[in-house]
């Protein structure tokens, strides 16, 4: 047919939502052999609102309308028509699947601010907003003083950006939000839709503690450990020495003492249901930690991560010999360590994530195909493209795209 012989129309739907709204008008469209070219719909509470963009011949396009029109009127919703140029719609075409960006707003509560905020800056820099959503489950009234609620908004922007612009609009964003709003900004590509492996750090990630720090503690060591530990996580000494220095000082310490700090370690919020849904969705999951196999193991039999690396301690008689055996897993070799899983899992690194907190996270943070700084050192938030500082774990799940509605049974 020849594009003089066709129209191209927009129909925007909006009112009270009812049962076979959306069948009513496509039969419409069905019974004149239109051809529907897009169609999005959106829900809030009772209200519906409808777009359909479709296809038909000249000589049909005044009688689709009329119809559409009586059966909206029939309907109690308003309905509007928008004649679409074809070079428009062809130029539309073309650009689909190219230069889109997903923002998610991640915090105890994303407020009417946060929300003009981030908007105002996407506007700024030319951008559109395609579409927005909520992951997280509808909030009831009586619960918002929760102190573990979670509100999560993402949207989904479109625009041509350079690598500079880029980084330029991420910046733009992250200093647009309060201290209260946690943000990512993310390429929309087929990556971010497959990811397969997260890696995590152990001590102060999963877990809120240091276990090196614990084991000093009981051996009477705590403040010495405990200096060398937070300047190694500052990044102001090398890892791998600051670690030989630390464990030198457990000599002497009772391995049952190990088992006692295990059973006790404070899990991170949100630890729990973190694993069990990306475990239910098909995620493989590591911890690539500077800390102990031990603890790592624990958490390993507890949650079901599928791999675990970190330090193997010395133990003679039942006691710690202030050495480790094998090598040290610092920075350098967590980096490692993810590039192996990968190769082992067939993925792509871009398929991989890494979460971390300190100076020696930083390696697999910056590798991973998304990197996020978990409730950071300064230092490592800073060098992070992605970071959550103020819910649990189980924010993680947003920066992936689930929602809630979708992954819990109870979800809404």
């Amino acid at each position: 047919m020849a594009t003089q012989d066709i129209e191209i129309i927009q129909v925007n739907i909006a009112g009270q939502d009812k049962p076979g709204l959306t069948t009513a008008l496509t039969d419409i469209l069905a019974r004149y052999d239109a051809i529907i070219l897009d169609i999005g719909q959106a829900n809030i509470h009772k209200s519906v609102t409808l777009a359909i963009l479709f296809r038909t011949e000249k000589d049909k396009s005044g009688f689709i309308m009329k119809e559409l029109l009586f059966k909206a009127s029939d309907m109690g919703v308003n309905i509007r028509f928008t004649a679409i140029d074809v070079d428009d719609y062809n130029a539309w075409v073309a650009r689909q699947g190219k230069n889109r960006y997903i923002v998610t707003l991640l915090g105890r509560n994303v407020s009417a601010r946060d929300i003009a905020d981030v908007s105002g800056v996407v506007a700024q820099y030319g951008l559109n907003i395609d579409a927005i959503k909520r992951l997280t489950g509808r909030m009831p009234l009586d619960n918002q003083e929760d102190p573990r609620t979670k509100s999560c908004i993402e949207l989904s922007i479109r625009g041509i950006l350079n690598d500079e612009k880029r980084q330029e609009l991420q910046h733009a964003l992250l200093s647009a939000c309060s201290s209260e709003i946690d943000l990512s900004f993310q390429k929309d590509d087929i990556f971010r839709r497959s990811r397969r492996l997260v890696c995590f750090d152990m001590d102060s990630t999963l877990i809120h503690t240091e276990c090196i720090d614990e084991l000093a503690e009981k051996a009477g060591v705590g403040a010495e450990v405990k200096a060398i530990t937070e300047s190694a996580m500052r990044g102001e000494i090398d890892f791998t020495e600051s670690f030989r220095r630390r464990v030198a000082l457990l000599k002497g310490l009772d391995e049952s003492v190990m088992e006692d700090i295990a059973r006790n370690l404070p899990f991170n919020e949100g630890l729990e249901r973190m694993m069990m849904i990306l475990k239910r969705v098909g995620y493989k999951t590591a911890i690539l930690s500077g800390g102990f196999t031990y603890f790592g193991k624990y958490l390993q039999q507890k949650f079901g991560f599928d791999y675990v690396y970190a330090n193997e301690l010395e133990i003679i008689d039942g006691k710690l010999t202030g050495n480790f055996v094998g090598e040290v897993v610092d920075g350098r070799r967590k980096a490692e360590l993810l590039r192996l899983l990968c190769q082992f899992e067939g993925i792509s690194l871009e398929q991989a994530v890494a979460v971390g907190d300190g100076a020696n996270d930083l390696p697999m943070i910056s590798l991973a195909g998304l990197g996020i700084a978990y409730h950071a050192k300064p230092k490592v938030k800073a060098n992070a493209k992605q970071s959550i500082s103020t819910i649990g774990l189980d924010g993680i799940l947003y920066f992936l795209g689930l929602k809630d509605s979708y992954i819990d049974p109870n979800g809404k």
